[in-house]
């Protein structure tokens, strides 16, 4: 399953190597690939007894083709749990890129069809009802690990997971046991989290999920417009000045990545979804707290080139970004991962069309 890729870790290692600031040019934003994993990875799926129930093949097979139980859920309150978008001729994208390799720019001049976007990221209490209903396990789960910043792992586990980082962003570790139910692992669980964003949630989880809701995700326009709230060339939802009144309208890293947090907004990982309300459109956490997984495909390339795990857009950082190292909680930025990839700090929230009866 997983691939290695041996040129770009030379890279990243001559990088770390020659003391470059890593960070200038990439983040490790999409690093948490299973397919970009250390090749230690690939010792350890050899050496021991898989956890997983299906292969690979039928995980896919899974996701794709979920058939639920006859359990759907009620008829939503649109105006409660959603936002009308409105349709329209829009801007996205940047002139004054960032980060070019991300493909920020140039803008780009689209359309879009009234739509509605979920108002709050899709919450660990929200996914279980879908997984009590439907009995599905996450990718997470079946691979049996998935990878958790960190700050979050004590010092013997970090010890004893030491050969299973991420090259280039060795805050990675991949962690046996990590899912959205444990997100640190064996022994953690979800308590006082309920309200937070569910993590270590796959492209293909997040699909399945909108499904069973009669939703999908929503396409990478789409969720650009829904985060600019009706202002034009803005950085973030609600203008371009990141503390207006000098408050915090985000949850992301303040402090020294990756140690020293300083938390002054308050969290050292994810916050409640409803802690930050962060435009016209009523939408809460577009940006900061976790990633999200939109529809798009990175590059429609992939679709010959890799069919079986294409990279998928995700937008909005999280609550690891820094401007000084991931300046990706802008509107405009972007980042991918393949469709099976899952972190601490990935997640989703939902759309549907606006027309549908």
């Amino acid at each position: 399953m997983l691939v290695s890729f041996h040129n770009s870790i030379l890279l990243s290692l001559c990088v770390l190597l020659l003391g470059v600031n890593f960070g200038a040019a990439d983040c490790g934003c999409g690093a948490a690939n299973r397919e970009k994993a250390a090749e230690k990875y690939l010792e350890r799926a050899n050496s021991e007894p898989s956890t997983a129930e299906e292969s690979h093949d039928d995980i896919k097979e899974t996701i794709i083709h979920i058939t639920p139980r006859s359990v759907r859920p009620q008829e939503e309150d649109l105006e409660a749990t959603m936002s009308l978008i409105p349709g329209g001729d829009y801007t996205i994208g940047t002139n004054k890129a960032v980060f070019e390799a991300d493909l920020e720019s140039p803008e780009k001049k689209i359309h879009v069809d009234n739509f509605y976007l979920d108002k709050y990221e899709v919450s660990n209490e929200k996914f279980r009802e879908f997984v009590d209903a439907t009995g599905y396990k996450t990718e997470a789960e079946k691979f049996g690990d998935s990878f958790v910043f960190e700050g979050f792992l004590d010092d013997a586990t970090k010890e004893e997971n030491k050969d299973f980082r991420v090259v280039g962003a060795e805050w990675w570790y991949k962690i046996k046991g990590a899912n959205w139910e444990h997100p640190e692992g064996e022994g953690s669980d979800l308590t006082g989290r309920e309200n937070h964003p569910v993590i270590h949630v796959s492209w293909r989880d997040a699909v399945a999920y909108c499904k069973w809701r009669k939703m999908r995700l929503p396409t990478e326009a789409e969720w650009e417009v829904a985060c600019r709230g009706g202002k034009k060339q803005r950085l973030f939802p609600w203008g371009d000045k990141l503390m207006p009144q000098d408050k915090h309208w985000l949850n992301i890293w303040q402090g020294e990545f990756p140690q020293g947090n300083s938390k002054e907004d308050g969290f050292m990982g994810t916050c409640p979804v409803d802690q930050f309300h962060q435009n016209s459109y009523d939408l809460f956490n577009i940006v900061g707290n976790v990633w999200e997984w939109t529809a798009d495909l990175w590059n429609p390339e992939d679709v010959e080139k890799k069919p079986e795990n294409r990279n998928r857009v995700k937008k909005g950082g999280s609550y690891l970004c820094h401007k000084s190292y991931c300046y990706r909680y802008r509107c405009a930025a972007r980042s991918q991962n393949t469709e099976d990839s899952s972190a601490g700090n990935l997640g989703f929230r939902c759309a549907r069309d606006a027309s549908r009866e």
